[in-house]
């Protein structure tokens, strides 16, 4: 019986030592099993482990690649990247916001009004909060019932929160076979397993959470889909509702991005007794100036400002009180649109700079997901682009299980401003129409 570490660390010595080049195509996983002898179920845990090391990359129809570039040191998305020109993050903040905000706070700076922010709040924050958010969330005919708005420090932590709620520690949280990077890292922390689920061009597919059961909820982004940029429509929404209640399955609905297609409602509208909206602040105003939101059912409500309270990850008194008052007030709401006007503008960047590529991109979004061409792997180009000054993010960073990522790459639009965008665009279009030799550093 062959140890399938053996035989990965064996691997990895060829590559350290050159023997096995950055970019170099290993054998056809059933031909390295015949030429060592060994199962393909063997073979496939030695081409698994070297995946995990770091060392080679799997792309959908093509095969697995010694890895061209080192892996990030953190999670993908984990931090700000250094590159001049950042794709990898979305921090989109306009420049007229700082003034915007700070006449908003001026009444939070008097003394009184600064002692009733300095004690904590829970997970319920306040009354005048909790009106406040219900009105500023409304979209399209859909508004959050108050008295069902519980807050946290921030999106990220409003997500773990309801995930913890809805799923033990051991049990399956279905997911978009692509999806938003940080749930992997809060699923490996709450010891949650994830079930990657088909997609179609209209985003999660009903017989893919039919078959996936049984799960104890299903985690998925209706609205501007972050990587892909797909926005679910009316017909399917009403599809997966309807399998929702005939599974008894709660979901989590990221409504992060929701904010800039405002003339749809969230899948909560649908099925309010069986959605869990998660938002913040971080797109809509500024990640430094992040609080989260949770729309929850009114029989979850208990267990999830549970889980708030237990993760420490409920809001703090003084960002609460802040943000009411820019919700109230109207400047959350005056910014929100004219970054709507924004994003739209970097979508036409996109369009005008990478015509010609299979680009999906919905014009509202702030992100775009651009399959490459032949001869380019997702690898080989993030690199090639880090070596211009630009940090885009490779399909695996999206993937779920073990599955080949496709040979894409994500562009984060909102971070840069729009010359410095233009000019990326630019750089990045003239890299994919040139070959991966072509671009090595003299």
């Amino acid at each position: 019986m062959h140890d399938y570490r053996a035989l990965a660390d064996a691997l990895a010595a060829d590559i350290a030592a050159g023997r096995l080049r950055p970019g170099e195509k290993l054998l056809p996983l059933r031909r390295f099993a015949r030429q060592r002898q060994i199962a393909d179920s063997t073979a496939a845990r030695v081409y698994r482990e070297l995946n995990r090391r770091g060392l080679t990359v799997g792309e959908v129809g093509r095969g697995t690649f010694v890895r061209s570039a080192a892996p990030p040191a953190e999670p993908a998305l984990a931090e700000p990247g250094r590159a001049r020109v950042d794709l990898e993050m979305n921090f989109p903040v306009l420049p007229e916001q700082p003034a915007l905000l700070a006449r908003s706070l001026e009444g939070l700076l008097r003394p009184d009004a600064l002692a009733a922010a300095l004690p904590p709040v829970g997970a319920a924050g306040t009354a005048a909060a909790r009106q406040a958010a219900a009105a500023h969330l409304a979209r399209a005919g859909w508004a959050p019932d108050p008295g069902r708005l519980l807050f946290a420090g921030n999106g990220r932590q409003a997500l773990a929160a309801a995930i913890a709620a809805l799923v033990p520690a051991g049990e399956r949280l279905g997911v978009e076979a692509l999806t938003y990077p940080v749930v992997k890292g809060l699923a490996a922390r709450l010891g949650v397993t994830l079930v990657p689920l088909a997609m179609d061009e209209d985003g999660l597919t009903p017989e893919a959470l039919r078959t996936a059961a049984p799960l104890r909820a299903v985690y998925l982004q209706p609205a501007l889909h972050n990587p892909l940029g797909i926005t679910m429509s009316g017909r399917r929404r009403e599809e997966l509702t309807a399998v929702l209640r005939e599974l008894d399955l709660y979901a989590i609905e990221d409504a992060i991005y929701g904010f800039l297609r405002d003339d749809l409602p969230p899948l909560a509208a649908l099925a309010p007794e069986r959605t869990l909206v998660v938002d913040s602040l971080s797109k809509r105003l500024a990640p430094g100036l992040s609080l989260g939101f949770l729309t929850v059912p009114a029989g979850q409500v208990p267990d999830v400002a549970t889980a708030l309270r237990s993760g420490t990850w409920t809001a703090s008194r003084f960002a609460l009180d802040a943000a009411t008052r820019w919700m109230a007030d109207g400047t959350a709401a005056a910014i929100e649109a004219a970054k709507r006007s924004d994003a739209a503008a970097r979508g036409r960047l996109v369009a005008a700079h990478l015509a010609g590529f299979r680009v999906r991109a919905d014009p509202h979004a702030y992100h775009c997901w651009w399959e490459l061409p032949e001869p380019w792997r997702a690898d080989t180009f993030v690199a090639a682009a880090a070596r211009r000054g630009i940090a885009v993010t490779p399909s695996g960073a999206f993937a779920v299980g073990p599955a080949h990522a496709p040979n894409a790459v994500r562009l984060a639009l909102g971070s840069p401003p729009l010359d410095a965008l233009a000019e990326a665009l630019a750089v990045l279009a003239g890299l994919a129409q040139g070959a991966p030799e072509d671009t090595a550093p003299e």
